[in-house]
């Protein structure tokens, strides 16, 4: 029964997504291109926000838990293990005084409105996984860019989302470089759950009655680890400790 609700509800929500897409697709072109960064990031956020409103849709709920003072002005590095594409607005919209910034596959930066659109002139980083020569000084200028302009830099060290809610292992290359380039960075560990119970059925029928739920663990501060391999496993085992299926 729930996945035949799921139908119906599924289709009405694309319906809005795209729709929401596509309406802030020239939204964005005229707040980068009149105004300026601020009112672009303005323009994306709300995006998100819009967003989420259409998983509600689909009886989607959000819960963002940060017991931690971040301070604002100091450039950031967020860790989080990855589930579903879902993930990214509420990150955006819950961290947005922060700017965050993603690094994101080169393939996302052409064809999708509004999406690519914000990846290719918002401040992301667009790497190509198979090619490390286009890759590693993608992320290197995407770093320097995050400790020059004091923002956030959000990565997903597994790669690959978990269809499963499952964790897999952090790669650490990306993680590395990052460190290098953005020494006077706050790590932020987040540990996301649910998220990719949005696509248990696959993309059509979605899920339905998700609780999303992103937790921030302790900030740790970079400048403070000597040995980075140490620093990653501290960081991993903050992040997968409250995962649960």
């Amino acid at each position: 029964m729930r996945k035949i609700i799921a139908y119906p509800l599924t289709a009405v929500y694309y319906l809005c997504f795209y729709t929401t897409l596509l309406v802030f697709h020239p939204i964005q072109w005229i707040s980068f291109n009149v105004f300026g960064y601020q009112a672009h990031k303005i323009s994306v956020d709300w995006m998100q926000f819009f967003i989420m409103r259409c998983l509600n849709i689909l009886g989607t709920r959000f819960s963002f838990k940060n017991d931690f003072n971040i301070p604002k002005g100091h450039p950031l590095i967020v860790v989080t293990n990855h589930q579903s594409m879902y993930d990214i607005p509420p990150l955006i919209w819950y961290m947005r005084k922060y700017h965050p910034k993603f690094i994101s596959k080169i393939e996302l930066g052409k064809g999708i409105p509004s999406v690519s659109y914000n990846l290719r002139h918002g401040g992301s980083a667009l790497i190509d996984r198979k090619n490390p020569r286009q890759a590693f000084p993608a992320i290197s200028n995407f770093g320097e860019y995050i400790e020059r302009t004091k923002r956030c830099a959000v990565i997903f060290p597994e790669g690959t989302r978990s269809k499963t809610g499952e964790s897999k292992p952090f790669q650490t290359k990306g993680l590395t470089l990052l460190f290098k380039k953005i020494p006077s960075a706050i790590i932020v560990p987040i540990t996301i759950n649910n998220s990719w119970k949005t696509f248990r059925y696959g993309k059509f029928p979605m899920g339905i009655g998700t609780h999303m739920k992103f937790k921030v663990q302790k900030p740790l501060y970079l400048s403070d680890y000597e040995d980075k391999a140490e620093l990653i496993d501290q960081i991993e085992k903050a992040v997968k400790k409250d995962i649960h299926p």
